[in-house]
């Protein structure tokens, strides 16, 4: 493995699609109106900076304590 890492995170209800967080763009993208409201208001206080530093650092140091424990 490179080290690198990829991913992204989805939110969703009722079993629907809401809104997605795609770590190479670092962007929130809307699945309909109703999810633009929440995705403007998180880009506003950039929500984006936190998701990044989850799945870039907390996620992976996690899987890593996961494997290991078997």
């Amino acid at each position: 493995s490179d080290g690198s890492v990829r991913g992204s995170e989805r939110h969703g209800y009722d079993g629907r699609d809401f809104l997605s967080f795609q770590l190479g763009s670092k962007s929130f993208v809307a699945a309909d109106d109703a999810a633009e409201i929440t995705r403007r208001r998180w880009e506003d206080e950039n929500v984006a900076e936190g998701q990044e530093n989850y799945l870039k650092h907390i996620c992976p140091e996690w899987l890593r304590k996961y494997v290991e424990y078997g």
